[in-house]
């Protein structure tokens, strides 16, 4: 595994908010407050960590301010950064629980035992994530995950999941 697959997207700095060198954070974990659980950032570029000395909701948002940024110039010179942490400093996922990154890449197959295709993305439609499945002949099927009715099984040790979906079920249908 390269350096960047050792490590996962928490979220990313979206500019200065005020005129301290705090940053306004969009965060990526569920719920949005777990990002400050994971401490340092690590950024791809410089300054390559980031360490949050203190954070707070600010109405719909979440500020931080961070030992590496003093000014607002600085803050804003941040704005579109990734943060991420290693992989490994993540807790174990539990029972039919998920990480994201670790359902991306898997082959898809259907009941029938037919490939649909592969993990390219994940949706966040509100009541329940969407699988991105990319296939060979182009068009992508975008399959509810839902474990128990859609979903029949994940296998991350043998790189599929099985499903419950037509091939012939596509976007356009």
């Amino acid at each position: 595994m390269s350096e960047t697959e050792d490590r996962v997207e928490l979220g990313r700095l979206n500019g200065a908010w005020g005129t301290g060198g705090w940053v306004k954070v969009f965060s990526l974990t569920d719920p949005p407050e777990n990002i400050f659980e994971y401490q340092p950032w690590r950024t791809a570029g410089s300054p390559g960590l980031l360490h949050v000395r203190q954070w707070r909701r600010q109405g719909p948002r979440l500020v931080a301010r961070l030992e590496e940024v003093a000014t607002r110039e600085q803050a804003e010179s941040l704005h579109g950064t990734m943060l991420a942490i290693d992989r490994d400093r993540l807790p174990g996922a539990e029972g039919d629980n998920y990480y994201w990154h670790d359902l991306i890449g898997l082959s898809v197959y259907n009941r029938d035992g037919e490939l649909l295709g592969e993990v390219t993305g994940l949706l966040d439609a509100g009541a329940h994530d969407v699988l991105e499945i990319g296939r060979s002949g182009g068009g992508d099927l975008l399959v509810p995950f839902v474990t128990g009715h859609f979903i029949d099984k994940v296998d991350l040790a043998g790189g599929r999941i099985d499903v419950d979906w037509l091939a012939e079920w596509t976007d356009a249908d």
